[in-house]
């Protein structure tokens, strides 16, 4: 029996699947997030290491695919898979961007349009060309509209201004006072900006725009409205960048869905691209990965028959 590895490296969380050649899953290992540009080399290795070794991977593995964040350029992916080799995976291995295994995943080829709205965010696409495009993810500094961070940052803004009086009275101040247990906004001040992980924990306030939204509160109803409209403009970027002739799947995926369920009717209703057919993520994107390195195994196997004869 031969075994292939998928890894789906995020910003917050790391899935390592373990699967035969079947595609059937014999294990799975969690840990903490990947991404190059925020751990390092050496904070990815350590993090790839613990989801292998948790994996108990029972002899050699003949494919490996690994989707990671803050990986697009050949110096990138040099040290990654230099990281892999020393990590003991070397034989077909596959490294691609985060949101491209999530597209597989989702569309179960690689064809359509991903948005993936985590920690970060991003939308990537293929034609039937394999033509590839993409609009955002440059970090939380340069971009990231629509993402739970985006989110929860501008839930604090938010906040901060109402208890100031600059702004409209909203349930954010209350809502976050009360998950967060300080006040607002000296306390909020004082834990925003002394965070060793700031972006996941500012991410996960995500969640409470939606809670507030459903309850009726107008400056989360127009932040959800704003992230919404961001994630579509960057769908559509996407789609203006490739040739689309005919329907194909725009695949939403990532924690901020999770989190702000509502984000999807928003979405569909202002995305203005008729062939788009929406669709969310229900399965784990490192099953993309898995998809991935079956078809390097398979093709492999192709090239040694082709050699042999």
């Amino acid at each position: 029996m031969r075994y292939v590895v998928g890894i789906d490296a995020g910003g917050t969380k790391t899935v390592a699947l373990l699967a035969d050649e079947s595609g059937e899953v014999c294990a799975e290992a969690r840990g903490e997030g990947a991404n190059l540009q925020v751990q390092g080399e050496l904070g990815v290795e350590k993090v790839l290491w613990k989801v292998i070794e948790d994996l108990e991977i029972p002899r050699r593995v003949d494919a490996v695919c690994l989707g990671i964040a803050g990986v697009d350029r050949p110096g990138e992916r040099r040290v990654i898979r230099s990281v892999l080799r020393r990590l003991g995976l070397r034989r077909e291995v596959r490294i691609e961007n985060d949101a491209f295994i999530a597209l597989v995943a989702g569309a179960e080829r690689p064809y359509g349009i991903v948005v993936v709205a985590g920690t970060g965010s991003v939308a990537l696409g293929v034609d039937a060309d394999g033509s590839t495009a993409r609009s955002g993810g440059w970090g939380y500094l340069l971009g990231d509209e629509g993402s739970a961070y985006w989110l929860g940052h501008a839930a604090v803004r938010r906040a901060i201004r109402a208890a100031d009086g600059r702004g409209s009275a909203t349930s954010l101040v209350d809502r976050i006072s009360e998950r967060l247990d300080l006040e607002v906004p000296a306390g909020l001040v004082a834990w925003f900006y002394d965070q060793e992980h700031f972006r996941h924990r500012v991410a996960e306030l995500a969640a409470l725009v939606e809670e507030a939204a459903e309850a009726g509160d107008g400056a989360a109803n127009v932040l959800l409205d704003q992230a919404a409209r961001h994630l579509a403009l960057a769908a559509r970027a996407v789609a203006g960048k490739l040739d689309f002739s005919e329907p194909f799947p725009l695949v939403l995926a990532g924690g901020a869905f999770r989190a702000c369920p509502g984000l999807y009717s928003r979405i569909e209703a202002g995305l203005d691209m008729p062939l788009a057919r929406l669709t969310r993520l229900e399965a784990e994107p490192a099953t993309g990965a898995v998809t991935l390195a079956l078809e390097s195994l398979a093709l492999k196997t192709k090239n040694g028959h082709r050699e042999a004869s």
